[in-house]
């Protein structure tokens, strides 16, 4: 019975090994269903603002913003001053430069388009440590050069006397200047007042370097050239500033308080 049943099996397909038997019809078949996309409107805010469509995103800058410095929320935002630190060392040289050369009386004209506020900065700055250093440094060779058996110890009230003396005259002078001419009725700008008197005082930290020499007269000669001058420098820029206005006193008080800032800077530090 069993032979039998073996016997009726086809065996045409049998000629060594057995190929496995695949079902095509039972092969999984799965299909990546399609994304729908939806469009959702705009939040224009009907029905009181809380609409459920999508909002626009701000810009990210938009919350910094530069306010402007006439506005007064301006004058206590760091923003609005970043743009007078916007100057590269060539611009900063050149006006370096031109401080030394008091006689053309054209750097208004250069700094018409971008005064700055680094310069003031970094001059009365530097100025200030070296009024410091040499001013004490020049004490010590002039008391070893007049007499070598005293003592000789640090002063350190020459920073706060630098400081505030260099500072106050760089913010104060300027500041008084623009408000008096505003008074008068000039056009005046407190940014290119402080720009300018700023770099006046760049000839002083060449001279500070030469006030080291311990002769009395050399140092005298030395700071009057200097002050004469930075002092020319303002005067004459000053001058043509104001050109059109009967102001001729402003120019020659600009020239004396320069002056002073010079002998001032000669009798404390360099005594």
């Amino acid at each position: 019975m069993e032979e039998s049943s073996y016997s009726n099996l086809a065996t045409s397909h049998l000629l060594g090994s057995v190929p496995a038997v695949v079902n095509e019809e039972k092969k999984a078949s799965y299909e990546v269903p399609e994304a729908n996309m939806q469009n959702f409107p705009p939040n224009n805010g009907i029905g009181g603002g809380s609409g459920r469509g999508y909002q626009t995103l701000r810009a990210p800058t938009e919350g910094f913003e530069q306010q402007p410095a006439n506005n007064w929320k301006g004058l206590f935002s760091i923003s609005s001053y970043s743009q007078y630190f916007n100057v590269d060392t060539d611009v900063v040289i050149n006006r370096l430069m031109s401080s030394f050369y008091p006689s053309g009386g054209d750097f208004f004209s250069k700094i018409d388009a971008n005064p700055d506020l680094y310069g003031l900065i970094w001059i009365t700055t530097t100025l200030v440590f070296m009024l410091a250093s040499f001013g004490n440094c020049a004490t010590y060779l002039m008391q070893k050069h007049t007499d070598g058996t005293t003592s000789w110890s640090f002063d350190v009230s020459y920073v706060n006397v630098a400081a505030c003396g260099i500072y106050g005259y760089a913010i104060v002078v300027p500041m008084a200047f623009y408000f008096l001419l505003q008074y008068l009725g000039s056009n005046a700008s407190l940014i290119r007042f402080w720009c300018m008197w700023g770099y006046s005082l760049s000839i002083f930290i060449l001279s500070a370097f030469v006030l080291l020499i311990p002769v009395e007269i050399l140092r005298w000669i030395i700071i009057l050239v200097a002050g004469t001058a930075s002092a020319c420098f303002v005067a004459l820029n000053l001058r043509s500033y104001i050109e059109g206005n009967d102001l001729t006193i402003m120019v020659v008080a600009a020239f004396l308080l320069q002056m002073a800032l010079a002998i001032f800077i000669k009798v404390w530090f360099f005594p």
